[in-house]
């Protein structure tokens, strides 16, 4: 499995979907299915009846995975970008392509 390019705590942009444009943290990250989630993008609405538990019931707003290839991490100025692994003073970094700076993590 190759390493992960985004990770949870990253900063990402939203590249396509009814969501375009949208900047979010990553939430949760699952490589397993190639998907993240990714805060306040692409809300999904279920309905749920009341319960013991829930008397309330009502609708209930949760954020949904996003397949990993829609995102894209941001630079400092707030523009897209890919992200490629470099090794530096021996250690393998994640680094923006158009920036060259490193990303934490």
């Amino acid at each position: 499995m190759a390493a992960a390019k985004i990770k949870k705590g990253d900063k990402v942009v939203v590249l396509s979907g009814k969501d375009k444009g949208k900047t979010g943290e990553v939430v949760k990250s699952l490589p397993k299915d190639d998907k993240v989630v990714v805060s306040g993008v692409n809300i999904a609405v279920r309905h749920k009846k009341p319960t013991q538990g829930d008397p309330q019931g009502g609708l209930v707003r949760a954020e949904a995975p996003l397949h990993v290839s829609k995102v894209a991490h941001v630079t400092a100025d707030g523009k897209a970008t890919r992200v490629r692994f470099e090794t530096r003073d021996g250690k393998k970094v994640r680094v923006a392509v158009k920036t060259g700076e490193v990303i934490n993590g």
